[in-house]
């Protein structure tokens, strides 16, 4: 019977998997498709129907090319680390929280801030290991603003575990089903969407990719598939934080179609930002990381613990 079980895990993990990288693919068209209607032209529309096939194309066209090598690179880190990249941007899918339990996480947050730790590793590495100034800059970049804003979404998880009591993902459906935390908890809504902005490498946050100074920053040295990989981790981390934002702020409530709906959306709000805003100034970043977005977290942190005692207080008492 635990076999049964384990096969059956297995399976619906692979599934699950494979239905990301699908869904990446087609969010890779979309993308295309609004930016090329919001710069007034057509987007790709050759290729079969509407130029639906377009991804698949692409991707068969970087899969296929010659993979080319920096001559002074460091061989087996540069060739392994899109491969981490992608295979942490899958992984960190499995506590998507599904009522069926199908990977039952009672740590579930705590799982997703390791994850999205060690994605740093794989920027640095992959800036580091190929060898060229202009990579490392941007590597080093990409570090230190993922770092910076990692330390304000670690506090805003925080005080949802205070307003949740658990760890869990699967409570954040059970306490929303009456009234969302999107109406509770509106300026962290929008902090965490900049945050989400920021820690994913996006416009007006993409320093680590900003062509005008650095050349692309830490995937400047590869080509087709390694280039591939690390766009496909990117586009994965950026589906995985549009459904984790509907998950905390929006019910999540993982069987409706709705929900489905309010993950498309805020995938379109991606698009929507890059194709709006220019690009920040990189001492503003950390000025907005460092100044704002911490001292607003901590005291909603501290607002939270503080509602809770004296609920606890109120209940005690009465």
């Amino acid at each position: 019977m635990f076999y049964l079980e384990l096969v059956f895990s297995f399976f619906s993990i692979l599934l699950l998997i494979i239905c990301v990288l699908v869904s990446v693919a087609f969010f890779t068209l979309l993308e295309r498709k609004v930016l090329g209607y919001i710069q007034i032209r057509k987007g790709p529309n050759k290729v079969g129907l509407m130029g639906i096939p377009q991804p698949f194309c692409d991707a068969i066209k970087l899969f296929t090319k010659e993979q080319i090598y920096p001559l002074m690179s460091n061989y087996i880190s540069y060739y392994f680390s899109p491969v981490f990249s992608l295979f942490l941007s899958l992984l960190i899918w499995i506590c998507m929280p599904y009522l069926i339990k199908l990977v039952s996480f009672n740590l579930g947050v705590l799982f997703f801030l390791c994850c999205t730790s060690l994605g740093v590793y794989t920027v640095m590495v992959a800036g580091w290991s190929s060898n060229s100034n202009y990579a490392l800059l941007g590597g080093l970049r990409a570090i230190a603003q993922t770092i910076s804003y990692e330390v304000s979404m670690a506090l805003i998880l925080l005080s949802f575990i205070f307003l949740i009591n658990n760890y869990n993902f699967l409570n954040f459906y059970i306490y929303q089903k009456f009234i969302w935390f999107f109406f509770l908890m509106l300026p962290l809504v929008l902090v965490w969407m900049s945050i989400c902005l920021a820690e994913t490498n996006r416009t007006p946050f993409d320093f680590a990719e900003g062509e005008s100074e650095l050349v692309s920053g830490f995937n400047v040295e590869y080509s087709s598939s390694g280039f591939a990989l690390i766009f496909m981790s990117e586009y994965s981390s950026i589906l995985f934080m549009s459904m984790l934002f509907v998950v905390m702020f929006l019910g999540s409530d993982v069987l409706n179609l709705f929900f489905y709906l309010k993950l498309i959306f805020i995938g379109f709000f991606y698009i929507w930002v890059r194709g709006t805003l220019p690009r920040f100034r990189y001492d503003k970043l950390m000025y907005l990381a460092w100044k704002i977005f911490l001292p607003l977290s901590l005291n909603y942190l501290f607002f939270i613990i503080g509602f809770k005692l004296l609920l606890l207080m109120f209940i005690l008492y009465n």
